[in-house]
Formats: structure tokens, sequence, C-alpha cells
């Protein structure tokens, strides 16, 4: 089933955004018809917009310097919201999801902002190709699976002494506090936001990872 799209106007201080976002209520039914047929059935997180991801596009905005004519990867970008907002700044941007319908609502956004440096891409933590490389990753809410924490701590690891620049953003759980604890051997930079959206306020830990930190 096609999710029904709409334009949606993030305004946020300093900047403006625009990009396609799937119906709430059609994304709801779809996912409750799709459970009772299996029950293993993931929910589609990709298709809201988190505070975690309007944390991150809030950082890099009053940040540019992090971003500014550089190679940028986000994974598990689900709607990119980050990636359209760094593709105003950076060289070129991979906006990337392990899910095709994300990849495809992305592609969208990128095309109706006329961003040419943007593009879409399918991608998996779990089988990154040897040959991706980047100076700054972006990833927002992505540590929230204890089943997923080693085999994306190797990722980060990986980048990280590739060289490049990770910034992360994630609602401050409990059960995400070993994980991080793992990265801190980086010395990251780290700030907490307060995020307004949606009628709640949520605090984001935004960090930054690098060898040269």
């Amino acid at each position: 089933m096609e999710l029904s799209l709409t334009l949606q106007t993030i305004q946020r201080k300093g900047y403006e955004t625009t990009l396609f976002v799937p119906d709430a209520q059609q994304v709801q039914q779809t996912y409750y018809q799709q459970k009772q047929l299996n029950p293993n059935t993931p929910f589609p997180h990709w298709t809201k917009l988190w505070h975690s991801a309007l944390a991150l596009s809030d950082f890099l905005q009053q940040h540019t310097a992090l971003i500014q004519g550089k190679t940028v990867l986000e994974l598990a970008a689900g709607l990119g919201l980050p990636s359209l907002l760094a593709a105003r700044y950076a060289a070129q941007v991979c906006s990337s999801d392990y899910l095709q319908e994300a990849v495809d609502v992305m592609a969208r956004s990128a095309a109706h902002n006329q961003l040419p440096n943007m593009e879409a891409r399918l991608l998996n933590w779990y089988q990154l190709p040897a040959s991706l490389h980047a100076e700054v990753v972006l990833l927002s809410d992505i540590n929230y699976d204890p089943a997923a924490f080693e085999q994306l701590y190797q990722v980060l690891s990986g980048f990280i002494q590739a060289g490049a620049t990770i910034i992360l953003s994630t609602p401050q759980r409990l059960m995400a506090k070993p994980f991080i604890e793992r990265l801190l051997r980086w010395n990251p930079q780290h700030v907490a936001m307060n995020i307004s959206a949606a009628a709640q306020t949520e605090t984001i830990s935004v960090f930054v990872f690098s060898s040269n930190v």
C-alpha cells in the first residue's frame, strides 16, 4: 500500500525546511493491518519526525562549520530532516535508510527543495559497502535497540578511525547509557538541548565524536 504524503514546513530558530511526511492515521492503520498478518512486523519509526532529528538539525544550524564543504552521510535517516539541513552547507550529502519507502520519501523531499547535492540511498548498517566514506556521519535516535548496539558501535568506531566526525543526537535513555559510555573514549563534545514539538518537550543529548577531539 502506497502511503499518502503531505508537505510539512518545519520552522525552527534560524531556518525553515519543507519535507514530505506520511499521513499518520494511514501509517497507523497500515501497521495494525500488517501486525495482524505478521506479529513480528516492526513499527514504522521512520514515518515520524522525532525530537532527536529536530535537535540534530538545530545543532547543525548552530555549528555549520562542522559540515561546511564536507561530504556528509546520514544513517537510518528516516524522513531525512538533518540531511536536508546539511545539504545547504555541505558539498555532498548521502541520506540513507534500510527501508526503501523511507529512501523514496527522502528523495522526493530533496527534489522538492532543489538540492542536487543530496542523494537518498538504501543502506543497512549491518552491510555497509567497504567503499563507503564520509567526512561527517549523522545519526539521530538510533540507539534504542540493545540488540543493535554492538554492530552500531563497530560501525561508528570504524568511521572515527577512518577520520570521520560523528554527530549523534539521542534522548537520554537509561538503557542506552552503556552504549554511550563506550563511545566516551573519544572525549566527545556534548550539549543537552530542550526540544519542544507537538506539544511535548524532551531533553536531547547531542554528541560530537572525533579522533581529533
